[in-house]
């Protein structure tokens, strides 16, 4: 950026790109960098790219694969998100949030003939897990990730939502099924990257809308069909105007016809202009999707956030850089994923929720503060490695522990890959940096080809064979189950699922839950920032569009006059 300064180049030590360190970077580093005993420790500068670095990050984190195991505290079959093959010990989320454990009881005792990253490793594997990450639902049994549902069913990554099915990235919205990035919405189909709309089916890109079909990149649109860049209209069919009986007419004969106009509509979308990023209300911001930000560079999808740089899915954050996925009240954080509503000084953590501060090196805390290499506490201060101590023994260990993992080359890099409880393949890592097996085993990231078992039903159907029409559909669909089209997968539909399905004329889906998911995944750009010119004034741009995308990208300028 401009007011940043190049201070020194390095070469990544994964993908051998070179990238650069900023004299924004260094005030940073020197801001962060924690006080033991009146010393400082400076945190040295990154060894990995920032892409890189968020695909470490990302490695860490399973939204979507849920498996069944027996609690290793009570004994009885619970859904967790950890296969029964891994050796953690995982018991019923219930029961963690309970009175039932004295954290503090798993412990081991520093030792430094080792490193850290290893004594780490050996605590994790004693102190119980719990086997999903939400709390406050009410019938949501099969979800991960989050918060206060209701009757949700293979949602993942939520916050307050009722009666949603196979979405993930969603945020105070009811009905919604098969979407992904959400908020505020009710009765959604197939949307991706859509906020504050109402009773939409099949749209990309498209915000404030109601009562539409297929929309791309559309704005304040109402009563429209397979429409593109259009802003504030109504009664539109492929970006035609109709009167509202004409409307009426024509709808039913494409809603009838539907593979017959989805080439018109395919067409349309590449010949519409698109502006180059998707943000808006932004000062001083780079990247995408990106709104009410201030100076935030490299992030994406950005809300509501100040002085930030190589983060990403941030609410209302400042003063950070390196951190994915933390929302609310959050200050000077460097190399986190998965934080809610802590308050500042973390360093090097995954998932640490609820009024926690001053944590180096912890990994799922709660309601905690001042702890180094912590894992699973409650409401808990001056730990280490679990082990309680005063705050005056603390500060004297921490001290010796940085001095120790700085001869051991650990003090300044994110939990190894080794530590990660998840395997690449079903981790949000490979949804953004999708790697072949023997690609991601030869960087040292963990693989399984485990499926869980086949399950049982009267009949399975392939999905070709599904009547077309809903109104075809018997009620025995819910005893059988249907083989996905594409994978061979079998899965199931629930009644929940099916009346939406017929309350709003939709056909089943012939695809696994997963395969819908990952083409909804394809269908948002990459989390990557290509050049090239703009494609009306051609003056040299950036943008997350890739070069060989048929799309029209214009800047920001040139997209305005188009269509505002």
């Amino acid at each position: 950026m401009p007011e940043e300064k190049v201070i020194l180049t390095k070469q990544c030590k994964s993908c051998n790109t070179e990238f650069y360190i900023t004299s924004k970077d260094k005030e940073f580093y020197d801001k962060i960098s924690p006080t033991f005993n009146w010393e400082k420790y400076n945190i040295p500068f990154p060894n990995l790219c920032p892409k890189c670095r968020n695909q470490r990050r990302l490695a860490f984190r399973n939204e979507k694969r849920l498996y069944k195991r027996n609690c290793d505290f009570s004994g009885e079959e619970i859904i967790s998100m950890y296969k029964p093959t891994y050796k953690w010990k995982v018991i019923k989320t219930e029961i963690w949030w309970s009175n039932k454990f004295e954290w503090l009881d798993y412990w081991i005792n520093l030792n430094f003939n080792k490193n850290f990253f290893e004594q780490f490793k050996e605590l994790i594997l004693e102190v119980p897990t719990q086997s999903l990450m939400h709390s406050k639902n009410e019938n949501c049994e099969y979800t991960n990730e989050w918060w206060s549902g209701k009757w949700c069913y293979l949602c993942f990554c939520y916050w307050r939502i009722e009666n949603c099915l196979y979405s993930a990235n969603i945020q105070q919205s009811a009905l919604i099924i098969d979407s992904l990035w959400v908020v505020k919405s009710e009765i959604w189909y197939e949307l991706v990257d859509c906020n504050f709309c109402y009773k939409v089916f099949y749209w990309d890109k498209s915000d404030y809308c109601k009562n539409s079909y297929y929309l791309y990149d559309c704005n304040n649109c109402e009563n429209c069909i397979m429409c593109s860049g259009l802003k504030n209209k109504k009664y539109h069919i492929l970006n035609k105007q109709y009167t509202k009986e004409g409307y009426k007419i024509r709808k039913e004969e494409i809603l009838n016809n539907l593979e017959k106009y989805k080439k018109y509509y395919q067409e349309l979308i590449l010949k519409t202009p698109k502006k180059l990023f998707l943000w808006n209300n932004n000062e001083n911001f780079s990247w995408d999707i990106g709104f009410n930000t201030k100076n935030c560079h490299h992030c994406f999808e950005v809300y509501n956030s100040e002085n930030l740089k190589y983060c990403d899915y941030i609410l209302y954050g400042q003063d950070s850089m390196d951190s994915s996925y933390f929302w609310y009240d959050l200050t000077k954080w460097y190399e986190w994923l998965q934080i809610w509503r802590s308050w500042y000084n973390l360093l090097f953590c995954r998932w640490v929720v609820d009024n926690t501060s001053d944590m180096i090196y912890c990994s799922y805390c709660v309601w905690c503060k001042n702890c180094f290499w912590c894992s699973w506490l409650k409401n808990k201060q001056y730990c280490i490695l679990n082990k309680q101590y005063t705050k005056d023994e603390y500060e004297k260990l921490a001290s010796k522990i940085i001095k120790h993992m700085q001869k051991t080359w650990e003090w300044w890099e994110f939990f190894s890959y080794d530590l990660s409880p998840f395997w690449y393949n079903e981790t949000v890592a490979n949804e953004y940096y999708p790697l072949e097996k023997e690609v991601a085993l030869e960087k040292w990231f963990n693989w399984s080809d485990y499926e869980p078992p086949f399950p049982k039903v009267e009949k399975i159907i392939p999905a070709e064979k599904l009547p077309k029409n809903i109104k075809d559909i018997p009620d025995d669909i819910l005893n059988r189950a249907i083989k996905c089209e594409i994978t061979n997968k079998p899965y199931r539909i629930i009644k929940q699922e099916l009346d939406f399905y017929r309350k709003f004329n939709l056909p089943i889906p012939n695809k696994h839950p997963d395969q819908r998911h990952k083409e909804r995944v394809k269908r948002r750009n990459l989390r990557q920032i290509f050049n090239r010119n703009c494609q009306k004034c051609w003056k040299d741009i950036q943008t997350s569009y890739r070069l060989d995308s048929p799309k029209i990208i214009y800047c920001e300028e040139c997209y305005n006059k188009e269509f505002y």
